[in-house]
């Protein structure tokens, strides 16, 4: 990034000179106040029985952009990263690799219809016998030759296994879901922490 440098006193005569003769192509803030009724602020101001339609508010060139609530974008929770249901302290521990699994299963090399199954006994024999914290490993994937005209998403079981824990019968014994360390297979496991019984 180039430094900036103050100016000589020539080369500020000189802006100043160009500056004075700019003209803009239309008093934006004037046509604004014309056609969108606003408050002192600036700020859009709804007609009768309307809401105010969302809009920037007026400022002018060079001025510190204001804060306001109202166009920060909210935190949409991805399918990817459930909200947090369990102790954060515990889920520190278990994203860093600090909390041993204690039973796991391996999925590799399995179709869905043979992988769905194996996942429900394996999860609800592990929620009954009082586990709290097992390992899924999924694998990343490989990528397949790609013929046809719709893509195909690599690593399958990667991206079902969430699915499956969220909905029945999974769903009631499963508490959190995480990506597992690098210890114990990175994004090619899960980390699933259960509900006590």
């Amino acid at each position: 990034m180039a430094r900036r440098r103050t100016l000589h006193p020539e080369e500020q005569a000189l802006w100043q000179t160009v500056a004075r003769t700019a003209r803009a192509l239309r008093p934006v803030r004037e046509t604004l106040r014309e056609t969108v009724p606003t408050d002192p602020a600036g700020t859009v101001i709804a007609s009768q029985g309307t809401l105010p339609p969302e809009s920037i508010p007026l400022f002018a060139l060079g001025e510190k952009a204001r804060t306001s609530t109202a166009y920060r974008t909210p935190q949409s929770n991805s399918p990817a990263q459930p909200p947090l249901q369990m102790d954060a302290k515990a889920f520190g521990k278990m994203t860093r690799g600090k909390l041993a699994p204690e039973a796991r299963i391996d999925l590799h090399g399995m179709t869905l219809a043979e992988a769905h199954p194996e996942l429900i006994s394996f999860i609800l024999n592990a929620h009954a016998a009082g586990l709290r914290l097992v390992l899924v490993i999924t694998g990343k994937g490989k990528p397949k030759p790609d013929h046809g005209p719709i893509p195909q998403r690599m690593g399958v079981l990667r991206h079902q296994v969430p699915q499956w824990l969220r909905m029945a019968p999974l769903g009631p014994a499963v508490l959190q879901v995480a990506e597992a360390h690098l210890r114990h297979g990175g994004a090619g496991a899960f980390y699933v922490y259960l509900r006590r019984r």
